[in-house]
């Protein structure tokens, strides 16, 4: 896709040319999206002693992975009934519009409901259903419903939430795929392989968290099962072999890099391989995970990969075509759209 700028980059404003490129998000939590103000209206409709301004920042903050999840906990469990869901569903849309995103694919914990909340699902799919149609219409982004298990929980709860995720298919086709986070040394993926072959037979598409928090055997095992989407896959700059595997079949990496810094799976910006992978020829996107939890949005990462890891412009239309090919949108949506990308800025 290289091609001559009509314009010098020194000339080019590149927060607005990333704001205004049409980009894909493939690796967004919606429960991760939970933003300050959005948390202290949440706060107000459920807590006796409504969180201050003060307060609920520090619920975003933490030292490590183990800290983060404790504060993704700690900000979800404002999410108390199916109106929460349909809030923050419409506020994530618009916010997604204002950065220049045309699609997303986001992930939905059925796990956190069914077992932290002890309630079923229906409720609350209806509920983000309706804050998408919503947000949809008033701001033109759409979006896919990814049905994430947490792999801590065990093999027999993802069946449960897999199977549930098959069934409401067919009510709600933006349901389009599933996927296991949570932490991986507590299970692993292949423990998921019976459950990831009976979501594939029933048309589920198949992504999967490894290689965050340990090896790029995680890794190995999330492709042995089926994986289509890698998200995360940090570890595999330690197997030569794997980033092969990687090249070669193109399987997409949904890369967090602020999220992997944040967390403390990656020490230092210096030290994460996003730079190296693109080289290597890996299919790699980037993504926000969870935006307010990590203090950086998709623009905001878009703009961070492109001056800290140099990449230009040119490299960068590149990147936000690979989250298009990557994504699970019909084929004629993704022409629709790689032409939009290509045809950008000239």
């Amino acid at each position: 896709m290289a091609r001559k700028q009509t314009k010098q980059d020194a000339e080019i404003d590149v927060v607005e040319w990333l704001r205004k490129l049409p980009k894909v998000e493939l690796h967004l939590h919606l429960e991760g999206t939970i933003q300050l103000d959005t948390l202290l209206e949440l706060s107000k409709r459920h807590d006796a002693e409504p969180l201050t301004a003060e307060v609920a920042k520090k619920l975003y903050v933490y030292e490590n992975f183990l800290g983060f999840m404790d504060s993704f906990k700690a900000v979800s469990a404002r999410l108390v009934g199916p109106d929460d869901y349909e809030l923050i569903t419409y506020n994530m849309v618009r916010d997604l519009a204002a950065q220049g995103v045309v699609h997303a694919e986001v992930y939905v914990s059925f796990g956190i409901i069914y077992f932290w909340k002890n309630a079923e699902v229906e409720p609350y799919v209806e509920a983000i259903e309706r804050g998408r149609v919503r947000g949809e219409k008033d701001f033109g982004t759409t979006i896919y419903w990814l049905i994430d298990a947490v792999r801590h929980f065990g093999a027999e709860e993802a069946v449960k939430v897999f199977r549930k995720a098959a069934e409401l298919r067919k009510l709600y086709p933006r349901i389009v795929g599933i996927g296991i986070g949570g932490d991986e040394e507590r299970g692993s993926a292949d423990l998921f392989k019976e459950s990831y072959a009976e979501a594939k037979a029933a048309g589920l598409r198949l992504t999967a968290h490894a290689g965050e928090t340990i090896g790029p055997e995680s890794i190995w095992a999330a492709i042995n099962i089926g994986a289509e989407r890698v998200g995360h896959a940090l570890s595999a700059q330690h197997d030569a072999e794997l980033l092969e595997v990687l090249a070669e079949r193109q399987i997409p990496l949904e890369l967090n890099v602020t999220s992997n810094i944040r967390t403390g799976c990656c020490k230092s910006f210096d030290e994460h391989p996003v730079k190296h992978y693109f080289e290597s020829g890996l299919m790699v996107t980037i993504n926000s995970d969870d935006p307010p939890m990590f203090g950086s949005n998709l623009l905001e990462e878009y703009v961070l990969v492109q001056s800290r890891f140099e990449f230009s412009l040119e490299q960068m239309r590149e990147l936000a075509a690979n989250a298009v090919e990557a994504s699970f949108l019909p084929p004629e949506r993704k022409l629709d759209l790689l032409r939009a990308v290509e045809q950008y800025g000239y």
